[in-house]
């Protein structure tokens, strides 16, 4: 936990002993009155905390903001794999700033991981929250739903703007090394499931204008492709 993250500024900024925030400062990062630490409102502001006092209520704190938060102009579109799986995909894609997340659907995943508990339960927020927390930053990305690939373009249609890069990772004959193409400003990375995309798939994407782009002759998991792929692509933007 690089940062401390609230959805809010706590109640006359009294985190309540019964907070594991609360705990953690005092059990773990051992901080007493006078220290300070790292805190942040998600999407909202990043600063430094003070502790003021500890008592049986919890730690009272002082929040000085910084800045706002960012993310990067990076839009990853991924097919939905075992939850599992995705887990760490949706922590390591917001630990390295992506802007927007698009989860679907595709012609060979399984259709039970639409319906998974991961989503029902809300419970992939806190993998996005625990991303967040990693990178010590307070910026978390939306992350939208499409029943299939279809959907996911279409949304990418009604939420990216107009002159946005589309970028299709397949290893098709014609895909170019996305090490060394060249990107816009705002980008689209597509990432399929486990079995691929399939050709009704990779038309569709074709269609809408995705270049196909391959990250080497190696055959990688889904969720492997995802951290090398944002990773690579931040680099061509020039962002890391």
């Amino acid at each position: 936990m690089n940062i401390i993250l609230f959805d809010e500024m706590p109640y006359n900024g009294l985190i309540p002993a019964s907070d594991d925030r609360a705990k953690h400062i005092t059990r773990v990062l051992k901080l007493s009155v006078g220290d300070c630490f790292k805190m942040g409102i998600i999407n909202k502001s990043e600063g430094d905390a003070t502790v003021m006092a500890i008592s049986e209520q919890g730690v009272e704190i002082s929040y000085e903001p910084k800045l706002v938060p960012s993310l990067y102009p990076v839009t990853l579109l991924c097919a939905q794999v075992r939850p599992i799986c995705m887990k760490r995909i949706l922590r390591e894609a917001v630990s390295l700033g992506v802007g927007r997340i698009i989860l679907c659907g595709s012609d060979t995943g399984e259709k039970s991981y639409l319906s998974s508990n991961l989503y029902k339960t809300g419970e992939y927020k806190l993998y996005l929250l625990d991303g967040a927390m990693q990178s010590s930053h307070a910026g978390m990305p939306d992350v939208l739903f499409a029943n299939t690939a279809d959907g996911a373009v279409k949304m990418v249609k009604e939420v990216c703007s107009e002159n946005v890069d589309t970028i299709m990772l397949d290893n098709v004959v014609g895909a170019v090394p996305l090490s060394t193409a060249s990107v816009g400003k705002e980008t689209v990375l597509a990432i399929g499931p486990e079995r691929g995309w399939t050709d009704r798939e990779r038309a569709l994407f074709s269609r809408n204008g995705y270049r196909p782009m391959l990250l080497g002759s190696r055959v990688l998991r889904t969720e492997t492709a995802c951290s090398a792929g944002v990773s690579v692509l931040l680099s061509r933007m020039g962002l890391l």
